[in-house]
């Protein structure tokens, strides 16, 4: 083989190599799959379930000793960005009820191309437009928020009961995260947006997917705010700045786990 032939022939070699490379970085627009969300809860690191609901049992940073009754939020527009920049969002939305251990596993109808994607997100409640449609499913679950603070549906209802942390007596909590809004009655004014959205970060995805979306329950009551349940524990949602607060905590609160296929 002489020397030219050498050269042009590791040239292929290598043209090839890397052809290959960066085909397994973008999607396989020919074959789908489905993904399915799981969702779990812990307290700074400990599991929670509904057989730890009614009992004193998590303390949170201001001092308080709080015992969880009833924990459901929405979750809405999962969102898939690929390594082009081009997204793929579910327009679809699931009610995580942990109290009555429903909706903890959901599986999109939708199904995705496999492949590398830079980011999988998701909106925590709805987006306004979101908002104003009506939803069977959340009617019959009693999610709605009153038309004097604007209608729409619930982001969280999060209750339960804390033992004060200066004399030990009990209260009652209800911390209701909805879209923040001023002057209640037939015309109120809303002063901030109060969803957000949760920015899972990269997944590769190469069949059927199992995806856990993990919530430290601990975080609503940490950063930045330091909640005080003895000032902040009932009719917080005709409170916008109260409502504002707990958008603030809400951002450190999920986390991606696990990734199975």
């Amino acid at each position: 083989m002489n020397k030219r032939l050498f050269t042009l022939l590791a040239f292929s070699i290598l043209f090839i190599v890397a052809c290959t490379s960066d085909s397994e970085n973008i999607q396989n627009t020919d074959v789908t799959v489905l993904t399915t969300f799981n969702f779990t809860h812990d307290w700074d690191g400990a599991l929670v379930t509904n057989s730890d609901f009614n009992n004193f049992q998590f303390t949170n940073q201001n001092g308080e000793t709080i015992s969880i009754e009833r924990l459901r939020y929405l979750i809405s527009d999962i969102t898939f960005t690929n390594t082009d920049g081009e997204t793929i969002e579910l327009d679809t939305h699931n009610l995580v009820d942990l109290t009555n251990g429903n909706g903890l596993n959901f599986s999109p109808e939708t199904k995705i191309s496999t492949g590398n994607y830079t980011n999988v997100s998701f909106t925590f409640g709805f987006d306004n437009e979101d908002n104003s449609e009506n939803y069977i499913d959340l009617n019959s679950a009693s999610f709605n928020v009153p038309d004097m603070l604007g209608g729409g549906y619930h982001y969280m209802q999060f209750d339960g009961k804390y033992l004060s942390s200066t004399n030990n007596e009990e209260g009652n909590f209800n911390y209701h995260a909805i879209r923040a809004a001023d002057n209640p009655g037939p015309n109120p004014t809303f002063p901030q947006d109060t969803f957000f959205t949760v920015d899972l970060g990269p997944i590769n995805i190469t069949s059927d997917t199992n995806i856990e979306i993990k919530m430290n329950i601990a975080e609503w009551f940490k950063n930045p705010n330091q909640w005080d349940l003895n000032v902040l524990n009932t009719v917080l949602m005709p409170n916008s700045a109260a409502q504002i607060m707990m958008f603030q905590n809400g951002q450190s609160v999920f986390s991606l786990g696990t990734v199975s296929q």
